[in-house]
C-alpha cells in the first residue's frame, strides 16, 4: 500500500552548524508565522519561538506545564528597559551582568506599553504566569543572543524560550540530548556543542550547570520588590529561586546592589 504522506526532514537534514555569526536559517523561521527552532546557549540548548503558534508547538513538543513564567530573551539592555518594570537597583544589577557577560534571568512585571505590543492572539496567556510576570534573560550565549537581537531590532518580534529537552530532563549540553520529540518538531536545529562546552570547560556532563540563575524581583502578587536605598531588612526582598551558571558571581553582584536578599532555590517550582 502506497504511503501518500509527505515525510518530514530528519534531524540531520535540518541541523546547521553555528559559524559564529547570526544564523540566517533561524531568523528566516522565526520572523515568519509559527516558527520553532533549537538554538545553543551558555548552558545548553533551548527552543526559541516568536509568536503564539510557535509557543503552542513548543508546549506540545515538551509536554510542559503552563503555570511557570515564560522566558523572554533580550538581546540588549535597551530591550530589557523597554519591556520590563524595574527599580533603579534592579536595572543596576542587570547592567552589572551585561557588562560582565554573565547570564541572568529575573522575574519581573511587564510595562503596560510593552504588554500592548504583544499580539492579541493568546501570546500573553502563554508568556506570563497568573501574576502577569515573565523571566527576562540577558547574556544567554552568542548564538541565541544574535538571533534575539536581530529579531527585535529588524522585525520587532519577541524571542521566547524554553530548554530544549523533555520537561524535567536535561540535554547535557549536547544537541543529541534534545530528544526525538523536539528533534521532530523543530524547523531548524543550530548545533554548537563546542561553544556550549567552552563555557564550563572544567565541568563534566554530570557536574555542569544545565540552567541559568533565576532571581524573583516580585512579591506574591507580582508587584516589584521595594527599593532598599542601602537600608537593611527591607521586605519583600529579591530571592534567588534557582541556582545555576555563575551563581557565585551573581550573588556577589547582588550583595553589592542590595543590602538584603534571600536564597531559596526551588521556591517557585
Amino acid at each position: 500500500m502506497r504511503n501518500n504522506q509527505t515525510s518530514k526532514p530528519s534531524a540531520a537534514a535540518k541541523t546547521v552548524k553555528w559559524q559564529g555569526a547570526v544564523q540566517a536559517e533561524g531568523i528566516e523561521k522565526l520572523k515568519g508565522n509559527g516558527g520553532m527552532i533549537v538554538s545553543p546557549t551558555k548552558v545548553g540548548y533551548i527552543i526559541m519561538t516568536s509568536d503564539v503558534k510557535g509557543l503552542e508547538r513548543k508546549f506540545a513538543a515538551k509536554k510542559r506545564k503552563r503555570n511557570k513564567p515564560g522566558v523572554v530573551l533580550c538581546g540588549s539592555m535597551e530591550q530589557v528597559k523597554e519591556l520590563a518594570q524595574m527599580t533603579p537597583e534592579i536595572e543596576a544589577l542587570y547592567q552589572k551582568h551585561w557588562d560582565q557577560d554573565i547570564l541572568l534571568g529575573c522575574i519581573l512585571p511587564w510595562k503596560e506599553k510593552a504588554k500592548a505590543q504583544l499580539p492579541n492572539d493568546g501570546t500573553k496567556d502563554l508568556m506570563m504566569d497568573k501574576r502577569e510576570t515573565s523571566c527576562f534573560v540577558i547574556k544567554f550565549g552568542k548564538p541565541s543572543e544574535q538571533i534575539a537581537h536581530e529579531l527585535w531590532t529588524k522585525y520587532h518580534k519577541f524571542s521566547f524560550a524554553s530548554s530544549a529537552n523533555p520537561s524535567g530532563k536535561g540535554n547535557r549540553g549536547l544537541v543529541t540530548g534534545i530528544g526525538e520529540r523536539i528533534e521532530a518538531a523543530a524547523d531548524v536545529i543550530i548545533e554548537a556543542d563546542d561553544y556550549v562546552a567552552s563555557i564550563q570547560p572544567d565541568k563534566t556532563v554530570d557536574t555542569r550547570y544545565e540552567q541559568g540563575v533565576m532571581v524573583s524581583m516580585v512579591d506574591e502578587s507580582g508587584e516589584l520588590v521595594p527599593r532598599q536605598n542601602g537600608r537593611i531588612g527591607v521586605q519583600p526582598a529579591p530571592i534567588v529561586i534557582r541556582k545555576g551558571l555563575d551563581v557565585d558571581k551573581i550573588m556577589e553582584n547582588m550583595s553589592q546592589v542590595f543590602s538584603s536578599w534571600n536564597y531559596e532555590h526551588g521556591l517557585y517550582y
